[in-house]
């Protein structure tokens, strides 16, 4: 088994990719921001003693707390190979653990349990804590109802003890929160967002897409479908991993606007579609932050729209300045020192201002794409035939144009593919609701351009 050393902080760097050519008389600017952090991983080097985000202490004290929830319902049971796919794979979890990480387990049914180490407190990873949650996960049962609002309160309960830079969560259910209502489950979701970072999987076809989309979306995780519950171990495995990597948590994208200006989105598009636009808190004077969650090793991109008032020709602005920093609890923020700028350039260069940069076109298409999938199939199980189809069918076209291969493979389960360039398709008369399952949850998960201007 190997155990994961802890992470350095990565660095970071802005990119902007736009065409900040308009023509005269235009005011809307689109730029895509790509943010790398890097030089963090899961290497061994210097422990992280503070610093934006942090709070370990010399000598590289305990960094991270992570809490498994595990849906214990009745359901799992049906058929058993859910019940003890969950064991073995948060045993994979924990195994994956690195030493002197703080974790939990938590049982969930219509009421939440501590499985491990319990009295609301957090174990420290090690050899010994790891064997004692494993004999504690053999003991597992299912039985019960499906309230997933109280996991995720018990959940923050525990993380927030910790005086750690990272907090996450990570989920399994098999089933629908029918336990409680959707306002409690809302209400939670409020309650825990900013507080910790949660992963959430769906095991088997009985759950609710939606939900389990919902519960990662708020509190910027990942969601995804395991349909066999063999590929549990595997897929937790991997989570876990990747939560190991992580080196600084809250970092947000502060985004300053001159007077004048106003923001009209700031979307998330790679590696998957996020709306952050009505997440903005406001930074100071014409400036707001919109979370991104915890980061190691990684690359993503984000599309900003700025409306900003027309000009004459030949009339340069900086439309935004795009920056990345920290909040504090004293209201303030720590800068991690990357920054880009977005700016207008007015012209009448008629084939300068009408060039639409291979980025945005990228992702316009790529978050266009998500909408159809999504759109289409509501249309399917609505029975509408002929909506269904022509928004698959413009899917599979945005998927063929933009060479988002693994989305395209999901679509051709659900439909026949008759001609690809022009969108027309069939709806297939029987598809697997693993499948149509699949496709959903993972129709916002994008691919990136395949070659950046300055590349080569």
């Amino acid at each position: 088994m190997a155990i994961l050393s802890k992470p350095d902080v990565p660095r970071f760097s802005v990119d902007v990719y736009q065409n900040e050519y308009l023509p005269e008389g235009a005011g809307e600017v689109n730029a895509v921001v790509t943010v790398t952090a890097s030089g963090g991983g899961t290497l061994t080097g210097p422990a992280f003693a503070g610093g934006p985000g942090g709070h370990g202490g010399p000598g590289g004290g305990p960094d991270a707390a992570v809490v498994i929830m595990v849906d214990c319902s009745g359901s799992m049971d049906y058929p058993p190979a859910k019940m003890r796919g969950a064991r073995e794979a948060t045993a994979a979890a924990v195994d994956t653990l690195r030493d002197g990480v703080r974790f939990a387990v938590v049982g969930g049914t219509h009421v939440a349990q501590e499985v491990y180490p319990g009295e609301g407190r957090l174990a420290v990873a090690g050899p010994e804590t790891r064997e004692q949650a494993k004999q504690a996960l053999r003991r597992l049962t299912a039985g019960g109802g499906t309230a997933i609002g109280t996991w995720l309160r018990l959940t923050d309960s525990l993380l927030s003890s910790a005086d750690v830079t990272i907090r996450h969560g990570i989920l399994l259910t098999d089933g629908r929160n029918e336990h409680e209502t959707p306002e409690a489950l809302t209400s939670a979701l409020e309650h825990c967002a900013g507080r910790f970072t949660c992963d959430a999987r769906g095991v088997g076809t009985d759950w609710e897409v939606k939900e389990v989309t919902a519960i990662a979306s708020a509190l910027l995780g990942t969601a995804d479908i395991v349909a066999d519950p063999q590929n549990l171990a595997a897929d937790f495995t991997s989570m876990m991993e990747t939560v190991m990597g992580k080196g600084v948590a809250d970092v947000a994208l502060r985004l300053w606007t001159p007077a004048g200006a106003r923001l009209r989105f700031v979307k998330q598009v790679a590696p998957s579609v996020e709306d952050l636009t009505d997440r903005r808190s406001e930074a100071g004077p014409r400036a707001g932050d919109y979370p991104t969650g915890s980061w190691g090793d990684e690359s993503r991109d984000y599309h900003v729209c700025v409306e900003v008032p027309p000009a004459e020709i030949g009339r340069e602005m900086l439309a935004a300045r795009v920056s990345l920093v920290v909040p504090r609890p004293d209201g303030g923020a720590d800068s991690l020192g990357a920054q880009g700028l977005v700016r207008a350039v007015w012209t009448d260069d008629l084939a300068a201002s009408t060039s639409i940069d291979p980025q945005v076109a990228h992702y316009t298409g790529q978050a266009e794409l998500a909408a159809a999938i999504q759109q289409g199939l509501e249309a399917r199980k609505a029975g509408d035939a002929d909506a269904a189809t022509a928004k698959l069918g413009r899917a599979v076209q945005l998927a063929g144009l933009s060479g988002n291969a693994d989305t395209a493979k999901l679509l051709s389960k659900v439909v026949d593919v008759v001609d690809e360039a022009a969108g027309t398709v069939r709806l297939k008369t029987k598809v697997a609701e693993a499948d149509e399952m699949t496709l959903e949850t993972r129709s916002t998960k994008t691919v990136r351009v395949t070659q950046r201007p300055h590349e080569s």
